[in-house]
């Protein structure tokens, strides 16, 4: 990913906030064969660790074409993201564009035993539940939990890389910006009021 000093993101509570808030990621490694290997999973920031990490599970055969523990990952965590058209800006020129948040967390990570396992399960449910009015608890099929984990893999990441990125129009005129937050709130096509905090916050 091209690296920008202007949309550089690299404050941990900001990056922490990013991985709390988009907890379906991607993995990416390079397979025996030289070519890559992508899985998607659900991740969380690791209650335990005070800076960047996070933990996080797969299916078992996922984690072994991962080599995972053996190698480097690198672990895409994208946020709010939009298609901005050019009809936005009401000046020129200018060409379309696409607003995003994401960060790269590259590094090697390490496998969790099964007491530990349980507790990232447990917790993720804890996470996405939590919202909900009668929250479901792993512990309430325990058992069977227990059952069916041998076929999951826990994980744990202290990224010894991370590259964090904000593209939110901070190339633009305040006017401009101004002009894109509106039509952000108010467009039938591409509107999107997350994107609209984002580029305004990003902008202030």
């Amino acid at each position: 990913m091209l690296e920008q000093d202007m949309y550089a993101v690299d404050d941990p509570e900001a990056l922490r906030a990013l991985i709390d808030a988009n907890g379906w990621a991607t993995m990416v490694s390079v397979g025996d064969d030289g070519r890559p290997v992508v899985s998607h999973l659900p991740i969380l920031p690791d209650p335990a660790h005070p800076g960047v990490a996070i933990v996080g599970h797969l299916a078992r055969q996922d984690g072994d074409h991962h080599r995972l523990g053996t190698r480097e990952i690198t672990i895409i965590v994208q946020g709010v993201n939009g298609y901005i058209p050019a009809s936005f800006y009401q000046d020129g020129p200018y060409v379309s564009t696409w607003d995003f948040v994401v960060a790269h967390l590259s590094g090697t990570p390490e496998i969790l035993g099964a007491e530990d396992t349980y507790q990232v399960l447990s917790d993720t449910i804890d996470h996405f539940e939590a919202p909900r009015p009668h929250p479901f608890k792993l512990s309430s099929v325990e058992d069977y939990a227990r059952e069916i984990m041998p076929g999951t893999v826990g994980f744990r990441l202290v990224p010894t890389r991370i590259v964090g990125k904000a593209k939110l129009s901070q190339d633009k005129p305040a006017e401009i910006v101004d002009r894109i937050v509106d039509a952000l709130k108010t467009d039938a096509t591409h509107g999107d009021p997350d994107l609209a905090e984002a580029i305004r916050a990003a902008n202030a």
